[in-house]
């Protein structure tokens, strides 16, 4: 169901919401409200205690979230409560691997099928170390994405052909997610230049997009827009109401 999203030649919105934060029931509304907004695909969050690729915002989301006892289970009742409710809007499921492997990555795998998600993005699972997961995660006809980086070279991009992922995140800076004043100039070369090496891979960039404006800019070369830490801020400090007005913006902004 996720390839065919980029099928429709316009900008995917790619909205994030940490699961049980900053409660199972607001979580649970935030996404349902994206997606009535219209958003493309929700990223879900599983929180971890140890989110080494997160920043303060997506941190302190993870922590408030295990603090309310949210477990991979809570997640995935919370996915199936949410298509009880006839929510089409496809759903990736993102998590760190110890939470997976903790539950039995099977088991993980078959449960997220059966609750209604859409697919799975691990964010520190090596390329090298994912042949199992992945070709499972094929096999049960569940999607899956890859992180890519201004730092992956062209010899590790063999990997991403031969795991052939649904689409790739590519993260817009080194470091950790949170909210960026500005992109790198480098930007479109860089999107430009992965795109000339996984031609037929959609390619959707992330990783502290936080204004309309760069969310603007992104659109333009990537095949998707990722935006989190900027609408978990929004959410902790002024509410759900507040959030999906800013994400209206966002939607009506990237290619809608």
């Amino acid at each position: 169901m996720i390839k065919t999203l980029f099928a429709k030649n316009n900008t995917l919105f790619i909205p994030f919401v940490m699961s049980g934060f900053p409660s199972v029931s607001i979580s649970r509304e935030a996404i349902l409200g994206l997606a009535q907004l219209g958003a493309d695909l929700i990223e879900v969050g599983i929180p971890f205690s140890d989110p080494i690729a997160d920043g303060p915002i997506n941190q302190c989301a993870a922590s408030i979230a295990i603090h309310n006892h949210v477990t991979v289970k809570t997640v995935l009742d919370e996915i199936k409560s949410i298509r009880a409710l006839n929510c089409q809007t496809p759903i990736m499921l993102f998590s760190y691997l110890n939470p997976i492997l903790a539950y039995g990555y099977k088991n993980f795998l078959d449960d997220a099928k059966k609750v209604g998600a859409d697919g799975i993005l691990i964010l520190d699972l090596p390329l090298e170390m994912g042949h199992d997961i992945y070709s499972y995660a094929k096999k049960i006809g569940l999607s899956f994405a890859l992180l890519a980086s201004p730092t992956t070279s062209v010899t590790r991009l063999n990997y991403y052909h031969a795991l052939a992922p649904d689409f790739i995140y590519y993260i817009v800076r080194l470091g950790v997610t949170g909210i960026q004043d500005q992109l790198p100039n480098d930007l479109e070369e860089k999107l430009l230049s992965l795109k000339t090496f996984v031609p037929k891979i959609p390619i959707v960039a992330g990783f502290g997009i936080a204004s309309i404006q760069d969310a603007k800019k992104v659109g333009a070369v990537a095949d998707g827009v990722v935006v989190g830490s900027q609408l978990m801020d929004i959410l902790d400090k002024q509410g759900l109401g507040h959030m999906l007005a800013f994400a209206k913006q966002l939607l009506n902004t990237i290619g809608h």
